[in-house]
């Protein structure tokens, strides 16, 4: 299919008008024009889910636990910034969605030269495969630890989730956003109990919402630290919320635009707020179970289940903890399948089978989680896991500057492009990301060569 090519005023996008972002399902759910606020906000709940399911998926569980182990409640700061940060940049991408009717990807195709565009494909597949990398690890240690399936048997049988997610794609988009929030609430329920039995100290969680100065200083806990943010603002959500954002049906004009921005961001603001409870809550766990203990060095998902029900005293400690994880593995599942083919389609101009699309991922995950799982175990897994969420972190800056540049756009945004001072905090955000990601290598490459 030829793109077509037209100049919207002086906005200088391309536009393919015969094929919107995910076609399948664009504009495929009515949103009500004269009903009042609740219908409303109930006809924009899902997308804020969908896109929250990235920000507790089993790659925040390595670095949260590992954190709450080594540093007991100190890193729950990072985990609230990178919360607000998630609030900000995910409201960003589900207003350039809503303004230009262009995802993320689409509208890196239009403003870059092709090997520009190519270069920041290559790198957001990169992010896609550390993301599904981490998905494949946790549902197969949840998978082992509950039914004492070998490690390897559990990565190879993840593969097989491709028919389920072809099969709820077919039934309609809500019927996703319903099985997403489902398991969210199983997820929330498992935890709410975990940390009612764990007792925490709630005035050190207060006390460390407030960052210190040790987290930078500190090599290895801001490794722990960027792990944690690249597991909580993950770049390929912000090409996933601007596509999905384009399900509902408003009116495709500045009024209709302006009303889908104000309950899209409802929706999602709400949505990662609850993703902040969980994110925090495992960190919580690990702090309130292991820190100060014999079992400090705690930072495998594995080790944690292991220790959790004796630490505890409670026989559905570990049990309920397994349960999660493989709720968040398959949770993750769905949600990275229509990233990847948002982002292919959309750099690429290029549509697969969703199937073929699916395994291709799934192989780049499968064969270094294969590999790893063989020969050096659960211990290897773990740490492949939180290795997973730095690639993620260190790709985020591509995803970020775009997004930031589009939003901040007059001629591409109309009115909806960003004010002076949502520019100002923008920017704020992305330089601290950028910094923290040029820090970690440069203590990375010091580690490794001082060993």
């Amino acid at each position: 299919m030829s793109e077509e090519k037209i100049n919207l005023g002086q906005s200088g996008w391309r536009r393919n008008l015969t094929s919107p972002s995910l076609p399948e399902v664009y504009s495929s759910i009515r949103v009500p024009t004269n009903a009042g606020f609740w219908r409303k906000i109930l006809a924009f709940v899902g997308p804020g889910l969908m896109v929250s399911v990235g920000y507790m998926d089993p790659g925040n569980w390595a670095t949260d636990l590992a954190g709450g182990a080594k540093f007991g409640y100190t890193l729950i700061s990072v985990i609230l910034i990178s919360n607000f940060m998630a609030i900000l940049l995910q409201h960003l991408s589900l207003k350039l969605g809503i303004a230009t009717g262009r995802d993320l990807a689409q509208a890196c195709r239009d403003h870059y030269s092709k090997p520009a565009s190519f270069f920041l494909w290559i790198l957001c597949e990169l992010a896609i495969a550390a993301c599904d990398l981490a998905e494949v690890i946790g549902s197969a240690i949840a998978l082992n630890l509950l039914f004492h399936i070998p490690l390897v048997v559990g990565v190879i049988l993840t593969a097989s989730d491709v028919m389920i997610i072809l099969f709820l794609q077919n039934k309609g988009f809500r019927i996703l956003e319903c099985l997403v929030a489902a398991l969210i609430f199983i997820i929330g329920g498992c935890f709410a109990y975990e940390m009612l039995i764990s007792h925490p100290n709630i005035s050190g969680i207060i006390a460390n919402l407030i960052p210190k100065a040790e987290i930078v200083t500190n090599p290895q806990m801001l490794y722990i630290a960027i792990g944690i943010l690249g597991a909580t603002v993950m770049p390929h959500n912000l090409y996933l919320h601007s596509s999905i954002v384009q399900t509902r049906a408003f009116e495709r004009n500045d009024e209709g635009k302006s009303m889908a921005v104000r309950f899209a961001t409802i929706d999602s603001t709400a949505a990662l707020l609850c993703a902040f409870f969980i994110n925090a809550a495992i960190l919580i766990l690990s702090a309130a179970t292991f820190h100060g203990t014999e079992n400090e060095s705690v930072a495998d998902i594995g080790d944690a289940y292991k220790l959790l029900s004796p630490t505890l005293g409670n026989p559905f400690a570990s049990v309920l903890f397994a349960v999660a994880l493989l709720c968040s593995g398959q949770n993750s599942t769905l949600t990275g399948t229509l990233a990847g083919q948002i982002v292919m389609e959309g750099f690429l101009n290029i549509r697969l089978r969703p199937w073929m699309r699916r395994l291709l991922t799934r192989l780049v995950a499968i064969v270094p989680a294969v590999i790893v799982a063989a020969l050096y175990g659960e211990k290897g897994v773990g740490q492949l896991l939180i290795l997973s969420q730095v690639i993620l972190s260190l790709q985020l800056s591509f995803a970020v500057i775009p997004l930031v540049v589009f939003t901040s756009d007059r001629k591409k945004m109309g009115k909806f492009s960003n004010s002076l001072l949502i520019q100002i905090i923008a920017w704020l955000v992305t330089t601290v990301i950028v910094c923290l990601n040029v820090y970690l290598l440069a203590q990375t490459f010091m580690m490794w060569f001082n060993r």
